[in-house]
């Protein structure tokens, strides 16, 4: 069995589909940060990947997301650690939690209508609101 990335049970990411390279990480560091790639880019094709779900595939796209690029390919930097493998591991996890955000289908919103008294306070807090200005006006002052 080749190595994946489990995200659930049912749902695993063979790391053929994962596309690792290896960067220098900006930020301070010293001399390491100069000499040593620890940085992690991580990339996942959501378009063209096999093991997604249609549904969480197009949910993963529809987001507006500017780590998803025009050819939906999903682009994770990981450089908050000093070693290679903690960043990979922190890139692959950060991947499996985008994955399951998008499991989830959104729930329908349920269209409700407003109670009476809330269009009374919302009537009446307009009613205030008009004398306030009425009152503002220099015309206002000759009325009472």
């Amino acid at each position: 069995m080749p190595p994946m990335l489990q995200i659930t049970p049912t749902l695993a990411i063979p790391d053929q589909e994962l596309e690792e390279r290896f960067v220098r990480a900006s930020g301070p560091g010293g001399q390491n940060v100069n000499k040593v790639s620890t940085a992690v880019e991580l990339r996942f094709d959501v378009a063209r990947s096999p093991s997604l779900p249609e549904a969480v595939r197009e949910r993963l796209l529809a987001r507006r997301d500017r780590r998803i690029t025009d050819d939906g390919v999903l682009v994770l930097s990981a450089q908050r650690f000093r070693t290679q493998d903690r960043n990979r591991e922190d890139a692959r996890e950060r991947l499996a939690a985008v994955i399951t955000a998008a499991l989830a289908a959104p729930k329908k919103r349920v269209a409700t209508k407003p109670t009476k008294g809330s269009k009374e306070r919302r009537l009446g807090a307009k009613r205030e609101r008009s004398t306030v200005k009425r009152h503002r006006s220099a015309s206002g002052w000759e009325r009472e």
